[in-house]
C-alpha cells in the first residue's frame, strides 16, 4: 500500500497544475497580509475602555427581547441569546476584554477563510484521481498488476486525504510565518472563549485555531469524498469538479432554505459539515446535536466511499 500511496504522489506532483494550485494559495496569503498591513490594521488596540459597560448594555437588551418574545421566541434564536448573554457575562466577571491588539493569530484566523480554496484545489485532484487513469487510458497498467483493485482505490483516497492536510499544513504555517513577521506576536495574549451546552472554557489562540482548522476542514474533505466517487463512478473529472464545485459553494445556502420549512433538511449533508456551528453559534434546524452530525458525516462519507468501491471493482476497463 505504501508503494502504491508512492506512485500516486509522483504522479501528482509530476504536474505542474499541482504547484500552480500551491502557488496560488501562499500568493493570495501573501496579498491579504500586505492588504492588511498597507491598512494600518497591525499592532492596533481598539480605543474603547468602557467596553464592561457596553457588554452590560447589550446583556440587557438581549434579556428585554427575551422577555417581550417570551414563549413565541424560536429555540435558536433563545440558544444564541442565551449564548451571547453567557460569553460577556464571563468576560465582565473575569475582566477579559473583547478588545484585542491585531496578531499573528488575528491574521491567522482571517486568512483561515481560504480554507475553501484549499478545499477546491483539494476537490480538483479528487475529481481526476480516477477519472484521468480511464481518459488516459493507464487504468489498464494498474489493473494488470497482480494488485487488488480495493488497494489501488484506497491508495488514490490515501492520496486525496494527504494532498487536502498538505494544504491546510502549508496555509497554516505560512499565515503563522507571515502573520509573525507583519505583525508579531501579542504581549498579553488573551484566551479564546469556546461555549458549548451552557458551559464556557478558555483556550489558547493556537489550540482554538488548530481545531477550527480542524472542523472546517471537514466539509473540504466530505466534499472530496463525493468528487473521489463521481470521479470512480462516471470516470468523468468535469462532472465530479463542476458538481462538487457546484455545491461546494450553493449546498449550505439551499439548506437553510429548506430547513426553514421542513425539519427533514437536517439528514442533508450540508446541514451537518459545520461543526462549529455547535461552538461558534446555534444548530441550523431545531434539535440538531453534535453527536448527530458526526453520525450523519460518517453515513455519508461510508456511503460515498462504499459507491467508489462497488462501481470500481466491477469497471470492465477491457475495451
Amino acid at each position: 500500500m505504501l508503494n502504491l500511496i508512492k506512485n500516486e504522489w509522483m504522479k501528482i506532483f509530476r504536474r505542474p497544475g499541482t504547484y500552480v494550485m500551491i502557488g496560488l494559495l501562499l500568493f493570495m496569503v501573501t496579498i491579504t497580509g500586505a492588504f492588511i498591513k498597507y491598512q494600518e490594521q497591525g499592532g492596533s488596540v481598539p480605543d474603547n475602555q468602557n467596553w464592561e459597560q457596553g457588554l452590560l448594555l447589550e446583556n440587557e437588551s438581549l434579556k428585554k427581547q427575551m422577555e417581550e418574545l417570551g414563549d413565541r421566541i424560536p429555540e435558536n434564536t433563545l440558544l444564541y441569546y442565551e449564548r451571547q448573554i453567557a460569553l460577556n457575562e464571563y468576560r465582565m466577571e473575569h475582566h477579559i476584554s473583547p478588545n484585542e491588539e491585531y496578531s499573528v493569530w488575528s491574521f491567522v484566523k482571517d486568512t483561515s477563510l481560504m480554507i475553501d480554496f484549499a478545499g477546491l484545489f483539494t476537490i480538483i485532484i479528487a475529481a481526476g484521481i480516477v477519472a484521468s487513469e480511464f481518459n488516459w487510458g493507464t487504468i489498464k497498467l494498474l489493473l494488470i498488476r497482480p494488485i487488488n483493485r480495493a488497494r489501488i482505490l484506497g491508495a488514490k483516497f490515501m492520496m486525496v486525504l494527504l494532498f487536502g492536510f498538505l494544504m491546510l499544513f502549508l496555509l497554516f504555517a505560512y499565515s503563522t510565518l507571515l502573520g509573525a513577521v507583519l505583525f508579531g506576536f501579542p504581549e498579553n495574549p488573551a484566551p479564546y472563549l469556546s461555549y458549548y451546552q451552557g458551559s464556557i472554557t478558555e483556550q489558547s489562540m493556537p489550540l482554538h485555531l488548530f481545531s477550527f482548522y480542524c472542523f472546517e476542514s471537514i466539509s473540504m474533505y466530505m466534499l472530496a469524498a463525493m468528487a473521489f466517487m463521481i470521479s470512480a463512478v462516471f470516470r468523468n473529472n468535469s462532472l465530479a469538479i463542476g458538481l462538487s464545485l457546484f455545491l461546494m459553494f450553493t449546498g449550505r445556502q439551499a439548506t437553510e432554505l429548506i430547513a426553514m420549512k421542513f425539519s427533514w433538511a437536517k439528514y442533508v449533508l450540508f446541514a451537518n459539515t459545520d461543526l462549529m456551528q455547535y461552538f461558534t453559534g446555534v444548530p441550523m434546524v431545531e434539535g440538531m446535536t453534535l453527536p448527530f452530525s458526526v453520525f450523519m458525516l460518517l453515513i455519508y462519507f461510508i456511503l460515498f466511499l462504499y459507491l467508489a468501491y462497488i462501481v470500481f471493482k466491477k469497471r470492465d476497463v477491457a475495451s
